[in-house]
């Protein structure tokens, strides 16, 4: 559920979707009060008017033959009958007194009186009682035209039903399907361009060349795009730019270096002329691995598709030809897209690093999930925990296995890693537990072959 909650677009969802049912409940909640009161004012006005409508045919018949009328009385939900001498006028009216007194011509009195839980008996249908013993009906003290004063017991009218409806709860249950549906929309248009923008940012890290976003959209989303781009424009750039000074350097450095080489063949004396030349093969050798490393910086090569094993057995190949011990196992079964050459200079790297520091190199590949893992292990003393990230910065060189003496200059792990990187992988370092260091490149398949 916690997962759920992190996504952009099911927040955006939630909040479209709580707020619009939270408004339209505080709506319609307005809405039936108003309904309930104006339905309660219809009835109310319609009791007045059907008891102004009763005394008003009561003023057509004379008074010794008004008995049957007020027996008829009870049909309508009133009880009629001659005042008593205990009824006293309350102070104020009721509701229904006031209505009745506004619909009645001038020369009738309504007063309002006490009335009791008894009142109601025998008044309208059964389905207008409540269970309750309250006092429901009310009573009314009516002097007519001619003086004649009358109780009037009335039944109020029921009131207006508060459960909603059946096709009112059908109706809701469509009203809230269609707004998750339109908050589902709205939350995906929204969220699209910003996941674009992620996914962009996060090729970006893994290939600086990659095509730039399409400008359209809204207004932010155009602006945001052009910047993306623009950003990377100065970033390929900057790249660029320092791969290029530092392959010039490197190359430059190599013509004055070989002159010097040649020169040093004319020292006559053999011990200071072999310690000249070893510095000097170290400097030709830190310049060659510069070069390399300015070419892994350079994403420029054409991508094609290769079998990964059969480069793996090429490479492997090539380091035994060379009288290195390594051993090759497993396949991947793999034909993904990626730089040849680049690709080659990475798993040469490994290999040769392997073999220096180690001795020996047993390389395995296999496909893991979405990913081709190549395992090089070696039979060296491995390194210590604390400087398992530190190797994969330039000239950086471990003072016990990583000496000059070994021809080291701290470059080829810097060198494989930029190569894996640009081919959305990654290297990483680990003591075996049976000895040694292995190296595992990882390389994502599904990418590749998208």
């Amino acid at each position: 559920m916690k997962t759920v909650f992190r996504s952009m677009t099911s927040r955006v969802f939630l909040v479209l979707i709580v707020g619009v049912i939270v408004s339209t409940v505080l709506a319609l909640g307005l809405a039936f009060g108003e309904r309930q009161k104006m339905l309660r004012h219809f009835r109310d006005f319609h009791a007045a008017e059907r008891v102004a409508q009763f005394l008003m045919s009561i003023e057509t018949v004379p008074s010794h033959q008004r008995t049957l009328l007020y027996s008829a009385a009870a049909g309508v939900g009133m009880r009629a009958e001659p005042a008593r001498p205990a009824d006293a006028e309350l102070e104020s009216r009721s509701k229904l007194a006031t209505l009745l007194a506004e619909r009645l011509p001038g020369d009738y009195r309504i007063a309002s009186t006490s009335s009791s839980t008894t009142d109601c008996a025998g008044i309208g249908r059964p389905r207008h009682r409540r269970p309750d013993n309250r006092a429901l009906c009310e009573a009314l003290l009516v002097t007519l035209s001619d003086g004649e004063r009358l109780r009037l017991t009335i039944l109020p009218p029921p009131p207006p039903p508060v459960a909603p409806r059946l096709d009112y709860q059908t109706y809701g249950i469509l009203f809230l399907l269609s707004i998750g549906i339109v908050a589902a929309l709205v939350a995906r248009m929204t969220m699209l361009p910003l996941k674009q923008l992620a996914q962009a940012a996060t090729e970006l890290g893994n290939d600086i060349e990659r095509p730039p976003l399409p400008e359209r959209g809204a207004t932010e989303i155009r602006q945001a795009a052009a910047a993306f781009n623009a950003m990377q424009a100065r970033i390929r750039h900057h790249i660029k730019q320092r791969a290029h000074i530092l392959a010039a350097i490197t190359h430059d450095l190599q013509t004055p270096l070989t002159r010097l080489r040649l020169r040093l063949e004319k020292v006559g004396d053999t011990e200071l002329r072999e310690k000249l030349i070893g510095d000097l093969s170290a400097m030709q050798s830190m310049v060659r691995e510069g070069l390399e490393l300015a070419r892994s910086l350079d994403s420029s090569e054409q991508v094609q598709r290769l079998d990964l094993d059969s480069l793996i057995d090429s490479v492997c190949a090539d380091a035994t030809d060379a009288g290195q011990a390594v051993a090759v196992g497993g396949k991947t079964n793999i034909s993904l897209l990626a730089r040849p050459i680049a690709l080659r200079r990475c798993l040469t790297n490994l290999i040769d690093n392997a073999v220096k520091y180690g001795h020996s190199a047993q390389v395995s590949a296999v496909r893991e999930g979405a990913s081709a893992v190549i395992r090089i292990r070696d039979n060296g003393p491995g390194i210590p925990e604390s400087e398992l990230e530190k190797v994969f910065e330039p000239f950086y060189r471990l003072e016990d296995s990583r000496s000059r003496e070994t021809g080291g200059t701290g470059l080829g792990l810097t060198i494989a890693r930029n190569i894996a990187e640009q081919h959305g992988g990654s290297v990483r370092l680990r003591n075996h537990p049976a000895g040694g260091l292995e190296v595992t490149l990882a390389l994502p398949v599904q990418r590749q072959q998208a």
